[in-house]
């Protein structure tokens, strides 16, 4: 019984930041297979399976090793007059990460948990984020949207950046 118990002492346990960073990197792997992001020059794409919810992908910015973009069906909110719902992402090319830094126009974190959370309040809250994500990419995956259905917006330039959506 001791041999046991020492297996069990001996496997690690992740935290929740590791367990964050482990959701960066799926997203990433996620975002990169479906719409590979780090090729698209800036300026907005909507992917079309037929089903009437297009999906819209809006590179806003493009640097070496990040790339900036909101994923939205272009649903207006009725408050607002904003898409929804909407993933600002920022895709970390060197790490192999992607970051969804809010999910909604009108709610950045600092909205959502003050501007002084507690480290476990934040990093709730990311994960959260990034979980929703991670499964809206595979649902999108799931649907056929991809890099073979994305088709340029004629015209488009790359969007504004929303207020706000630097907060780190």
């Amino acid at each position: 019984m001791a041999q046991a118990l020492s297996r069990i002492d001996r496997i690690p346990r992740l935290s929740r930041l590791s367990w964050l960073m482990g959701l960066y990197a799926e997203n990433h792997d996620h975002l990169v297979r479906l719409f590979a992001p780090q090729d698209l020059a800036a300026g907005s794409y909507v992917s079309c399976i037929g089903d009437g919810l297009d999906l819209r992908l809006d590179v806003i910015e493009c640097h070496r090793y990040t790339v900036e973009l909101r994923m939205t069906y272009d649903i207006c909110d009725p408050l607002t007059g904003e898409p929804d719902p909407s993933a600002y992402v920022r895709l970390y090319q060197d790490a192999r990460q992607a970051e969804a830094t809010h999910c909604y126009v009108g709610r950045r974190w600092q909205d959502v948990v003050g501007m002084y959370p507690p480290a476990d309040a934040l990093i709730s809250h990311r994960m959260r984020m990034n979980t929703f994500l991670g499964k809206w990419l595979e649902y999108l995956a799931e649907r056929g949207h991809g890099v073979a259905k994305l088709r340029r917006i004629e015209g488009s330039q790359a969007p504004l950046r929303v207020a706000g959506t630097r907060e780190h």
